[in-house]
């Protein structure tokens, strides 16, 4: 059943991709200005040629490197600061007006200030980091609250090591949580990285390509990269969930056992 489900829900979304490129199709025939709205064959064969080439592959891994390190270090940075929060009101006290400046603030304000501050090319992986740094903290600091406090009594009585606390009973509420937050945040990452990168200007990456397409009046390698980004963020949010899946399989087989 669950695999007929997938089956079913994989053509659902194959049917709405396709809906939305009919869709783009009538309005390339309807405003025939290939300089304003190329055709998706366009868009694809642009792609495609581009696909051959070793700039190409080598601007995916730059880009790929910075958002992932960004990525990785907000993952790290957020979970020990939901942690250290959640057992401490003041350091919450303390964090939570500088979170909330830093959600509030426009991205592009960010990048401008990291230009002042930081090399051209490390200013993805810095704005990357803060977007992705309160989505973690803001979920991580949910789950501990929504543990159960008459496991966490029992885990007390009965004298439990810590390590057992952490992984029997806090990792089991924070998990669901903490999935939702980084499959958030992986989305976001990788429109505030590439965002960075076309405003640092950021030399062989996804990013300066957008920004070079767009001076050149080049549409279909704009319309070819966007897709680039899209792809490859909807890929990783997906091995992302799937690595998380897979957690949760493990422990629960551990908790069978």
């Amino acid at each position: 059943m669950a695999r007929n489900d997938r089956l079913k829900n994989s053509l659902k979304t194959l049917a709405a991709a396709v809906f939305w490129l009919l869709v783009w199709q009538g309005l390339s025939l309807l405003v025939r200005q290939p300089l304003l709205l190329p055709s998706p064959l366009e868009a694809a064969r642009r792609l495609g040629a581009l696909c051959v080439t070793l700039p190409f592959w080598q601007s995916i891994g730059l880009t790929l490197l910075r958002v992932s390190a960004g990525f990785c270090c907000g993952v790290i940075c957020g979970v020990l600061l939901g942690a250290a929060t959640a057992k401490s009101k003041l350091l919450e006290r303390l964090f939570q007006p500088l979170l909330a400046v830093v959600k509030a603030t426009p991205v592009a304000s960010f990048i401008i200030l990291a230009l002042v501050w930081l090399q051209k090319d490390l200013v993805p992986v810095f704005i990357t980091f803060l977007i992705v740094l309160p989505v973690i903290w803001a979920n991580v600091l949910e789950g501990i609250r929504r543990t159960d406090r008459g496991l966490l009594e029992m885990a007390q009585v009965f004298r439990l090591p810590r390590r057992k606390v952490l992984s029997k009973v806090y990792a089991p509420s924070v998990l669901p949580y903490f999935a939702a937050g980084a499959a958030t945040a992986m989305g976001l990452s990788w429109k505030a990285g590439v965002a960075a990168e076309v405003i640092a200007m950021s030399n062989s990456s996804v990013g300066y390509h957008l920004y070079r397409a767009k001076i050149n009046l080049e549409t279909p390698d704009l319309f070819a990269w966007t897709a680039v980004v899209v792809l490859l963020s909807v890929l990783l949010e997906r091995v992302l969930r799937g690595a998380i899946r897979r957690m949760e399989g493990r422990r629960h087989d551990a908790a069978d056992h």
